[in-house]
């Protein structure tokens, strides 16, 4: 079931597809599949366009296109991970990233380098040229970063007004898992962003479809969970982060031959979470 997409038009502000509620209280985030690479990034890159792509969490955006079709809204990141990254804080930044600026980063993220900007990869060190100014900072935040947590919002605020409750499912992949890891890894920040027996009903529907399931180990969830994230006030958010090699062959760069099979983890989530949250708070909680 694996089809063609055309290229990712060279827009930078992200794709929202219809959000009114027809599929449920559910908003799926694709945070890093991003693919439309301006050719002066490309021109920055100390390795080319093959060393940013590592960045990316490849086809995402396409795995989610069954929930979609069936009514779930989605906000999608166009702009890629390597120009600025929506699933970090606007102050997690390695401060080798900026022209000018000094000290230590403020995160174990940022310090690895990958950060809001990443500025280096495992195994291929530096990813840039030169860093870039304050101003280009504040241009990438002004023109992908805020527009995409503003289409967060506007989407749950929608979500709400229809159905009182809502989750956020932010959409992810991991690098391959070693043997005897689980292969997709719930996020809910510890216990802060979103209910806990509706985390458990995520982690049982992985399960059901074959799946091993860890929570918060190795990621707990980023700056999406925590900027949206409010269980308090109805609004739940998780991360699903699934093993590339589920879907995905050797190369990250090619659909493999369980790539329907995570699609559909990812609409079942998205349909079967929302029927729970859709109904009265008693019977979602048998």
């Amino acid at each position: 079931m694996v089809t063609a997409l055309p290229p990712t038009p060279p827009q930078a502000a992200p794709l929202v597809d219809v959000i009114d509620g027809r599929g449920g209280p559910v908003l799926l985030s694709v945070a890093h599949s991003g693919r439309a690479y301006p050719a002066e990034l490309l021109a920055r890159a100390r390795l080319g366009q093959a060393s940013l792509e590592r960045l990316e969490d490849p086809f995402v955006d396409r795995l989610v296109s069954g929930a979609i079709d069936r009514g779930t809204g989605a906000v999608i990141a166009r702009a890629p991970r390597a120009l600025v990254d929506v699933n970090r804080a606007p102050d997690e930044l390695d401060p080798a990233a900026i022209a000018g600026r000094s000290g230590a980063a403020p995160t174990a993220r940022a310090r690895a380098g990958l950060g809001l900007i990443p500025t280096r990869l495992a195994g291929l060190g530096t990813l840039w040229r030169s860093p870039i100014s304050e101003a280009e900072l504040e241009r990438r935040l002004a023109e992908v970063h805020r527009p995409y947590h503003a289409a967060l919002a506007t989407g749950l605020d929608a979500l709400a007004a229809r159905w009182g409750e809502v989750l956020l499912i932010d959409c992810h992949s991991m690098p391959a898992r070693r043997p005897g890891e689980a292969n997709v890894v719930i996020g809910d920040r510890h216990g802060t962003s979103a209910t806990g027996w509706l985390v458990e009903a995520a982690e049982d529907i992985a399960r059901r479809r074959g799946f091993t399931v860890a929570r918060n180990l190795p990621f707990a969830g980023g700056f999406v969970l925590e900027r949206h994230g409010r269980p308090e006030q109805g609004v739940h958010a998780l991360q699903v982060e699934v093993d590339r090699a589920a879907y995905c062959q050797r190369d990250s760069r090619t659909p493999g031959p369980g790539f329907d099979r995570v699609a559909l983890l990812f609409e079942a989530l998205a349909s079967e979470l929302g029927g729970l949250l859709s109904q009265p708070l008693d019977a979602a909680a048998e």
